[in-house]
């Protein structure tokens, strides 16, 4: 790989997704703070594993209503969309620690869900527009952001709970931090051309749309179970100290984030159905490798392999789906593909709640492998698809 050309692909991107990029890198530093603070949560309101899932499955109802009315939002909003729902993410740091049973987490989660998705869907539309305006792919590069943001948010996290510091320390000043973001997420003036039809959409490929929703979803609830659930594995399963759980959802998004870095250079060479497809295989790996680790280094492992898999799939496909679709269906079609796989980013955690409480963590894995597995047929259905059009 061309190193020089790989950087100036870098830079590039940089250069054109400022606002984007500090909305995904919001929502990246929301979940790293709430993953790595989970097992303090989760004995804070003394919730089993499945009454822990439940709680978390509320987010997606939250979000679904989000994607619903995510395009209507971001046409009325114009170019203050996000750093309002940026905003919104920074005054949603406070909500879970008024919970104190799992109802009231859910209900937290609800808010939580309803505020993360709605940035995070105006974002990815925004990247879309930019990549067809400049004939540019940015999906990697921004995906990234949201991954490097996980990672500090996580990382600092642990280390905050090593130190002694609980979720009222700690999520406070993760939220400060959101509200700088909100201000480098302004869009200037010439950038609302992509706002502007949001409300009036064409109809979309239905067909690709539908495919395109089953990768994230599968995606989504590989990614977001390992984010979840890899500290209480390291911490309850392998008996690893308190905090230290917390390098689980850590190096999840530092990997995530360098291999979304150079996964845009590389789908540039060999495109995307194919880059999507390999990742898929990897994710399987990685999942089966932390349901078998007999270590906490040995999930960190397997959890680096897995987000080695993970990191392109969902960009790339939003980026798949994007090429496909007109300016006036570009906002509709991302939307309900978003809708679909946001589904799997909050059911994922609530699923290995569930077969956790019966069977354990190890098996939840297991489960998790088998789910990212369907990647692999519905990437070749949709490439099958474009190949006939």
């Amino acid at each position: 790989m061309n190193f020089g050309v790989t950087a100036m692909s870098i830079l590039t991107a940089a250069k054109l997704s400022r606002a984007p990029a500090a909305g995904l890198a919001a929502v990246g530093v929301l979940w790293g703070g709430l993953a790595a603070s989970m097992p303090d949560i989760k004995a804070r309101v003394g919730a089993s594993d499945a009454e822990l899932g439940l709680s978390l499955l509320f987010s997606a109802a939250g979000g679904v209503i989000a994607m619903w009315f995510a395009p209507r939002v971001g046409a009325a909003l114009g170019r203050f969309a996000m750093p309002v729902m940026c905003l919104l993410v920074a005054a949603a740091f406070y909500v879970p620690l008024l919970a104190w049973d799992f109802l009231t987490l859910g209900a937290a989660m609800f808010v939580v869900g309803l505020a993360v998705a709605g940035l995070d869907i105006l974002t990815n539309v925004e990247i879309s527009a930019r990549e067809t305006r400049h004939g540019q792919h940015l999906m990697g590069f921004n995906h990234a952001m949201f991954s490097f943001a996980f990672a500090g948010a996580a990382y600092g996290t642990s280390l905050a709970r090593q130190a002694g510091a609980g979720p009222d320390e700690i999520l406070p000043i993760l939220s400060v931090v959101c509200v700088g973001l909100a201000a480098m997420s302004y869009l200037p003036q010439v950038a609302q051309d992509a706002q502007q039809d949001t409300g009036q959409a064409a109809r979309p490929p239905w067909a690709a749309v539908i495919l395109t929703g089953v990768i994230l979803m599968a995606s989504f609830i590989g990614e977001n179970s390992t984010e979840a659930w890899s500290a209480l594995h390291i911490e309850r399963t392998l008996g690893a100290p308190a905090g230290e759980g917390g390098l689980g959802p850590a190096v999840l998004g530092l990997v995530m984030g360098i291999g979304r870095l150079f996964g845009q250079v590389i789908s540039e060479r060999i495109g995307h159905g194919r880059l999507i497809f390999g990742s898929g295989v990897l994710g399987v790996i990685g999942a089966l490798m932390i349901a078998g680790a007999g270590s906490a280094e040995m999930v960190i492992v397997g959890v680096s392999v897995s987000a080695v898999g993970m990191a392109v799939i969902v960009p790339s496909a939003m980026s798949i789906l994007g090429a496909r679709v007109g300016e006036k269906e570009r906002a509709l079609a991302l939307s309900r593909a978003w809708m679909l796989g946001i589904v799997g980013f909050f059911i994922g955690p609530a699923l290995m709640g569930g077969i956790s409480e019966l069977f354990g963590l190890r098996v939840s894995f297991v489960a998790i492998a088998c789910v990212v597995a369907v990647i692999l047929p519905a990437i070749w259905a949709l490439e099958g698809r474009r190949a006939r059009a």
